[in-house]
């Protein structure tokens, strides 16, 4: 996973975290709700990386 992607991905997280402590703080399930979307699609996007990653190291290590 390249570096800008890894920065990309915690700050959409750490937004998400953001968002979710605002929104409970408030009392404003919508914004609340968001902020957990927000870190879950981080942590997916994490795990797409990963799995990105460890094919290439298959085929490099293949050819």
């Amino acid at each position: 996973m390249g570096t800008d992607d890894k920065l990309h991905n915690k700050a959409e997280d750490l937004a998400g975290r953001g968002k979710e402590a605002a929104g409970a703080i408030t009392g404003d399930d919508s914004l609340k709700a968001e902020g957990e979307a927000d870190q879950k699609k981080a942590g997916i996007k994490d795990k797409i990386e990963d799995v990105k990653d460890k094919v290439q190291e298959k085929v490099d290590k293949a050819l």
